[in-house]
């Protein structure tokens, strides 16, 4: 098949274009490079079946093709909040234009949504029938409620057009190829590590995430694409549930660092728990994270060795 994916040279992006091609398909990659990187796609521009397209999703563009993964927005806080409004267009205006897309050349389209339509919850673990906790004028709702913006306007097209949508709800992915100044948790104390810098917490280190394995997260990606028994949302993530405290200190283990632990306050809006429900993955791909946090780790952290 012909597969559109864009954001394709970020971090998911560039795994995601990397897998489809070992799955013999053509892979047309979009983006503009304001997150993702050419460095990022390098290896695969003199591939017969790759084509990059430098592209801002926010803008209007045509392509023939036979699926459509959409994944183009910035993803870090950092990166979110830098051009708030520019964020919501991407998730909003970008979503419109893949689904007009995939409306006209009747192709099936995935929308990479993510965990944090589900705000700092109130119910944990998360499971897809929660609707979340968000606030809608704080500094994390452009990239909160541009993403809720989006899954509506998926089932809206869904509904009123009959596209062929897929949703998924992305939690906390970590590998090669994140960027060292991207404010996520992983990477942040990866490089403060590495460059002897205090780790920072923010908060007193007991919030929680889940980390899931890009490779993981990529292996999901194409299982929910690929079938047919349901639309979504589907929950993608690692269950298995860790401390800010308890990651820093795996961190400081695993690079035999010596950098001190600082703590500083938590952010506004700042989710204090994060763990998915994955008994629909489970249920319907058969899927289920393989990648072990200290295998997932020695992998990034040999990557962030070599490049930064």
């Amino acid at each position: 098949m012909r597969v559109l994916v864009t954001g394709g040279a970020g971090f998911l992006g560039s795994h995601l274009c990397e897998r489809l091609l070992a799955l013999k398909h053509e892979v047309i990659c979009l983006d503009n490079l304001f997150t993702g990187r050419k460095r990022n796609i390098y290896h695969l521009l003199n591939h017969p079946g790759f084509e990059f397209i430098r592209h801002d999703v926010v803008d209007p563009f045509k392509c023939e093709v036979d699926q459509i993964y959409n994944l183009a927005c910035p993803a870090s806080p950092v990166h979110y909040q830098y051009n708030a409004i520019k964020t919501v267009k991407t998730s909003v205006m970008g979503a419109i234009n893949c689904l007009g897309l995939a409306k006209r050349i009747n192709a099936r389209i995935l929308q990479a949504s993510t965990s944090e339509v589900y705000g700092d919850p109130d119910v944990h673990p998360q499971t897809e029938a929660y609707r979340g906790n968000v606030n809608p004028i704080g500094p994390r709702a452009c990239y909160d409620e541009g993403k809720r913006c989006a899954e509506t306007l998926f089932f809206d097209y869904h509904r009123q057009n009959g596209v062929d949508i897929r949703v998924v709800r992305i939690f906390n992915t970590y590998g090669p190829r994140m960027m060292a100044d991207d404010g996520r948790v992983v990477s942040n104390f990866i490089v403060q590590a590495l460059h002897g810098a205090p780790i920072t917490i923010y908060g007193d280190g007991s919030q929680t995430r889940s980390f899931c394995y890009v490779d993981d997260l990529v292996e999901g990606f194409v299982r929910f694409m690929d079938q047919k028994e349901t639309i979504g949302p589907m929950n993608l993530g690692n269950p298995r549930e860790f401390t800010m405290l308890e990651l820093a200190e795996l961190i400081l283990k695993m690079t035999g660092s010596k950098s001190s632990i600082q703590f500083r306050p938590l952010p506004q809006d700042d989710p204090k728990q994060r763990k998915p429900d994955i008994s629909v993955a489970k249920e319907v791909i058969r899927w289920e994270p393989a990648v072990e946090l200290e295998e997932g780790l020695e992998k990034t952290i040999a990557y962030f060795a070599k490049e930064y």
